[in-house]
């Protein structure tokens, strides 16, 4: 990510309980609300797919972080949870009608992948925009 990032991470611990997804999004487009439509839509997309994922396949804690750096404009979203099996594009232990969510992911992003880390791995994508303006009282 570029250094003109605009200041620190919006995080949301996540309940060892499935949330309902509603209000992860609710949170994540009020914290995206200056986004374009689309590029809105794409961002609260992922993240609710890397959150599911997170309950899905993760184990507690969780927590969810948006960062947007400016130049390039880009939101980086990422999803901490405490297991440490690395995430599958296209494969789900959960039966053959699951495992699309990362595939949803890897077509919206620019990129994403995985870093482990004591306790468990972060998983996380970078989806491009074009808005310039970072509104954290929006948050």
């Amino acid at each position: 990510m570029d250094d003109s990032e605009a200041p620190g991470p919006l995080a949301l611990d996540l309940a060892a309980d499935v949330p309902p997804l509603v209000l992860v999004r609710r949170w994540a487009a009020d914290a995206l609300a200056d986004l374009t439509d689309d590029e809105l839509g794409d961002c609260v997309l992922v993240v609710t797919e890397l959150v599911a994922n997170a309950y899905d396949h993760g184990s507690v804690p969780r927590r969810v972080m948006l960062r947007r750096s400016v130049d390039p404009c880009a939101v980086h979203i990422e999803v901490e949870d405490g297991s440490s099996g690395e995430p599958t594009l296209g494969r789900s232990r959960l039966g053959p009608q699951r495992g699309r969510g990362l595939v949803i992911v890897d077509r919206l992003s620019k990129e994403w992948g995985t870093v482990r880390h004591a306790g468990g791995k972060t998983v996380w994508a970078q989806v491009p925009c074009a808005s310039s303006s970072w509104d954290r009282s929006a948050a």
